[in-house]
């Protein structure tokens, strides 16, 4: 059951939307701005779902009859814009036909009418300027939550008359102790799916249930540990072998990163227990004495490189050749 209570971080969030749902002021549109996987639909899901609720608190009961609809997607009140025939995009006709047309019939059951629109980057300039006259003199019942990884893509007419919601990374601490909590993950697994999801709590759960993660993870940290016994066609070869695993190159990244953090931590440190590969200690013991801080900088700095060029659509065997030599080099 998606209830506040059940989102892992993101306490002012929690806050902001339950305190507008106490004192009855709440917003006629939000945009709920955070990277793939953060958990912005989950806290929409909890969001609309708090809002129906027969009982009118500040939880989702979970069991009257609104609840029950919500949970099984099925709420007539609470409609989710789809946008399957084009999915690179959200157009106008998308917009006129599931929000703008429907918004004007009032709810079925309910005391509002939820719109929840994910992946909102992907709607045109026409959809939004659709969709403007909506948020300029909303009907008193309809609250439209826009979901998106890039907040910067809305027009500032359509930013400015919605309230504007950041979902924040969740403390490291929070995510492992959930992971070995409710997924009964052991430790170092759990230590090590935390210091790749960066704070992305969804990431975190992703990692926890792929067992291709793990086994990228063990052909990445194998690469790491013989890169400088290893020919640079080999090393192409191995990244480009990953591919039947459908990896995503970001994954890739962030093991390299999380490996010269380690390097980098216990060259400052000399404490083994901080870090995440502490498996790889003897390696990373020798990886620290071998290299400068400065050579360090570098190759974390080649790797957001690496991440910049990927986005921008350069070659990936290119974008990986780059990133291999500065590690050959300076690490």
């Amino acid at each position: 059951m998606p209830g506040f209570k059940d989102i892992v971080g993101q306490k002012q969030i929690k806050e902001h939307l339950q305190s507008a749902i106490r004192s009855g002021k709440v917003g006629h549109a939000y945009i709920i701005s955070g990277e793939r996987f953060s958990g912005k639909e989950f806290v929409a899901r909890a969001f609309a779902q708090t809002l129906q609720c027969e009982e009118g608190g500040t939880e989702p009961c979970g069991k009257c009859h609104s609840c029950l609809q919500a949970e099984s997607r099925n709420h007539p009140d609470i409609l989710y814009l789809s946008h399957e025939s084009h999915p690179n995009s959200i157009g106008v006709e998308d917009v006129r036909d599931q929000i703008i047309s429907d918004a004007i019939i009032r709810p079925y059951s309910s005391p509002y009418k939820v719109y929840i629109v994910n992946e909102a980057e992907k709607m045109t300039t026409q959809a939004q300027n659709a969709l403007l006259k909506t948020l300029e003199e909303p009907p008193s019942y309809v609250v439209i939550l826009l979901l998106t990884t890039n907040a910067g893509t809305f027009l500032q007419t359509v930013r400015s008359r919605c309230e504007m919601l950041t979902m924040k990374p969740v403390p490291d601490a929070e995510i492992r102790e959930y992971l070995m909590e409710h997924c009964q993950v052991p430790d170092y697994h759990a230590k090590l799916c935390t210091a790749f999801a960066q704070g992305n709590f969804g990431k975190a759960l992703q990692m926890v249930a792929s067992d291709e993660f793990q086994t990228i993870q063990k052909v990445t940290t194998a690469l790491l540990r013989q890169q400088h016994d290893m020919p640079m066609s080999e090393k192409i070869a191995l990244i480009q072998s990953m591919a039947q695993y459908k990896m995503d190159p970001e994954e890739f990244l962030d093991i390299i990163m999380v490996w010269y953090r380690d390097v980098l931590m216990y060259k400052a440190t000399g404490d083994a227990d901080s870090l995440v590969n502490y498996g790889d200690i003897a390696i990373i013991r020798k990886a620290a004495g071998r290299c400068s801080y400065e050579g360090l900088d570098e190759v974390l700095e080649a790797v957001n490189k690496a991440r910049a060029r990927l986005k921008a659509y350069v070659n990936f065997e290119l974008t990986m050749e780059l990133l291999l030599a500065t590690m050959q080099e300076k690490g």
